[in-house]
């Protein structure tokens, strides 16, 4: 298995890279920064490459996504995950909560730009690939919906928001073709770079671990999950929904 997962040099990106490599699948991960997705790579250990790929802009998704079809020999799923987090707006944003209207513009166009346009901008370049190949598989990496409609989340509960909704008429879009699209979210706050240091007290011990993603994207890379197609998937209970699911 061939797979490309953008953002993936720390956090759930990481994890997730960790866990397909486990599973004996060679992975493209990506990063803005190509040193530090190298540096990702290497600490990663063998059949992971590093690209540096900006996903907010489009030649440059072009040229990271050839760059990883040619390191890889050829690309069977798409891991959209880069992101960037509430932090990159307020710091603070879980003990002094900002309203919509203090947003500064260009905060709020660039985090629409990677956790939104990005998801459209890799998809696009590669989903074409994956139908003139005879196939393959999109997974989204999304969040739960009640942080999109939270307050003090402008704008990334409504980014993330679109990214579901994105994946859903991809979805659509690529019904009956040989390509999948799911989603894929962790079910809660995860331990990542996105957590703020002031951690309000209690809540730090309750954060998920990265690795929650590790059983289901290993599922949904494998012939397990071949024709599985439009599924909303959540980490935290995935072994319930799988249990369901052979039921």
């Amino acid at each position: 298995m061939r797979v490309l997962v953008t953002g993936g040099t720390s956090g759930l990106g990481e994890a997730m890279v960790a866990a397909l490599l486990d599973a004996g699948a060679s992975v493209a991960l990506t990063g803005r920064d190509a040193d530090r997705a190298r540096a990702a790579a290497r600490r990663l250990g063998d059949g992971a490459v590093g690209v540096g790929m900006d996903v907010r802009d489009e030649a440059d998704v072009a040229r990271g996504v050839a760059e990883a079809l040619d390191a890889l020999g050829g690309l069977d799923v798409l891991v959209n995950n880069a992101g960037i987090g509430m932090r990159t707006v307020n710091p603070r944003f879980l003990t002094e909560p900002q309203p919509f209207w203090t947003v500064p513009v260009e905060r709020f166009r660039d985090l629409v730009a990677t956790n939104l346009t990005g998801y459209f901008l890799v998809a696009r370049e590669v989903v074409p690939r994956l139908i003139e190949a005879g196939g393959g598989r999109v997974v989204n990496i999304s969040m739960n919906h009640s942080t999109m409609n939270r307050g003090g989340f402008v704008p990334y509960g409504p980014a993330r928001a679109g990214a579901e909704a994105l994946s859903r008429i991809m979805a659509a879009d690529l019904a009956g073709s040989p390509v999948t699209v799911n989603i894929l979210l962790p079910g809660g706050a995860t331990a990542t770079g996105m957590i703020p240091d002031d951690v309000p007290p209690g809540m730090r011990e309750h954060l998920l671990p990265a690795e929650i993603m590790a059983a289901p994207i290993r599922w949904l890379c494998s012939p397990a999950a071949a024709g599985v197609h439009d599924e909303r998937i959540v980490a935290t209970e995935f072994s319930l929904w799988l249990g369901a699911r052979a039921r």
